[in-house]
């Protein structure tokens, strides 16, 4: 009997794997349209799927610009990805998202040193409690307020190189998001506590902030050459648990081994909504396996949410109400600092 059960578990964990090796990887992005493309990817592109991206950008002969925080870890990655791909095109830019002045010093930057962007890749995913020098909830500023302000800013350039696109990395957690104005309001936060259970599920209402970030942005760029995407990348072997407690990882790793897709598979959907061609009509949707995801909850398409989360994001970002009047990049410079005159 015990050998039975030996071989019935064997064979059931064989069975996991091959499921993990057949279904979990299926998917792959086949488009080769990046040569001549210059790439900004938002945090994360040092590590796990970001790094896997920018990899594989480079690898298709686009011009990629690491956005990140860590300079070391930043240039490690870049020395790796050059030496793999053999594409020298492959630079560094210092931002943090939780600084909001950072992100604006960024853009200035960015705009001065680079003639065009084709695709704006905003990857940032931390899971991480605490608050920001600007006074946000973290995971409010890394994951919703900084990469929205960046877009923002840099939207002028990304039409000016159209068609280009915008792509957010969401997650299927923003189906156990919500929206709730009142704690974004009092407390510039998702939500209270800072338990690991409070801290995911404000995770879950950015990743929500991220698809109403997307559906209203592509509303507001009808007409133009930019295009704008949300996706989940699926449940990927990365280190975002790396801030977890020590009993949430020893219960997440072998469901990790068993059922999380790798880097490289993580990587492809986020590829497919920037390189796939003739999913311009597909503008502000969500996908996943490479593919449309038309069963997505009305809460994550609602006008009236969408419209009032970007109004806030938009106060606390002290942008404009009219971002599209007069010439932005003098405002741009005005806002990073005063004493410029337009």
């Amino acid at each position: 009997i015990m050998l039975l059960l030996l071989l019935c578990g064997a064979l059931a964990v064989a069975g996991i794997f091959l499921l993990r090796l057949t279904v979990f990887k299926q998917s792959r992005c086949k488009s080769d349209l990046a040569e001549g493309k210059t790439v900004l990817r938002l945090p994360g592109a040092n590590t796990g799927i970001g790094k896997t991206t920018a990899m594989d950008l480079a690898r298709r002969g686009a011009k990629v610009i690491l956005a990140c925080r860590d300079k070391r870890k930043a240039e490690v990655a870049i020395q790796e990805i050059i030496q793999e791909t053999g594409n020298q095109q492959v630079i560094f830019m210092q931002l943090d998202l939780a600084s909001l002045q950072s992100v604006r010093s960024f853009a200035d930057n960015f705009l001065k040193s680079e003639s065009r962007l084709d695709l704006l890749i905003n990857n940032a995913g931390i899971i991480s409690g605490g608050k920001t020098e600007d006074g946000f909830g973290m995971i409010l500023s890394v994951n919703h307020l900084g990469p929205f302000l960046l877009t923002l800013l840099l939207l002028d350039r990304l039409k000016a190189s159209g068609p280009s696109r915008v792509v957010n990395v969401s997650s299927i957690g923003h189906k156990q998001g919500r929206m709730d104005f009142n704690c974004l309001t009092t407390h510039k936060d998702l939500g209270l506590g800072s338990s690991y259970f409070q801290v995911h599920r404000k995770y879950c209402h950015s990743k929500l902030c991220n698809v109403l970030f997307t559906y209203e942005l592509a509303k507001r760029l009808q007409g133009s050459d930019v295009t704008c995407y949300s996706l989940h990348p699926g449940a990927i072997m990365t280190e975002i648990f790396r801030d977890s407690s020590f009993w949430w990882t020893l219960l997440i790793k072998p469901v990790e081994f068993l059922f999380f897709k790798d880097a490289e598979a993580g990587a492809q959907t986020t590829l497919y909504c920037a390189l796939e061609p003739g999913i311009e009509h597909l503008s502000g949707h969500y996908f996943d396996q490479c593919s449309l995801q038309t069963n997505i909850h009305p809460k994550a398409r609602d006008d009236a949410t969408s419209k009032k989360l970007w109004e806030l994001s938009e106060s606390f970002c002290g942008l404009w109400q009219d971002l599209s009047s007069g010439n932005r990049e003098c405002l741009i410079r005005f806002h990073v600092n005063p004493s410029n005159s337009c």
